[in-house]
């Protein structure tokens, strides 16, 4: 595991999250990554593509916005500024790829924080109804 230090990622934000709590979970999810695949946790946040490895770290991260925190393909492509279609090719890439043993069990990881990440951040999106609104 590469050690990268916490980047602040502020100025890679935007307005363009469905919804302000999603940004956190953006930034979690972008160091969590970055440190895994040893990339700067700035450039996953680019707009433009980057280099492969770049590349590929950053739909790692959009996968686990979709499979691990349960966010739709529209969600993650606001979170991190992308179209749904990208979201969506970049889950199949990552999928392909977790024939390999060693990568499933990265993903399996990953997948358990960022489910664990998410949680109260899905509730504070979405807080449910007041029973009394029944």
């Amino acid at each position: 595991m590469a050690n990268t230090q916490d980047y602040d990622l502020k100025s890679c934000t935007d307005t363009a999250a469905p919804h302000p709590h999603f940004q956190p979970l953006r930034h979690t999810i972008l160091q969590m990554v970055a440190n895994v695949f040893g990339v700067p946790p700035r450039e996953l946040a680019m707009r433009t593509r980057g280099p492969a490895k770049v590349a590929f770290a950053r739909q790692v991260a959009m996968y686990l916005a979709h499979v691990g925190c349960g966010f739709s393909l529209s969600d993650v492509g606001r979170i991190f500024r992308r179209d749904r279609k990208t979201v969506s090719h970049a889950c199949m890439i990552v999928e392909d790829r977790r024939d390999d043993p060693a990568f499933d069990l990265s993903i399996d990881v990953l997948e358990a924080v960022a489910r664990i990440q998410a949680s109260p951040i899905r509730a504070l999106a979405n807080p449910e109804p007041d029973k009394a609104d029944r």
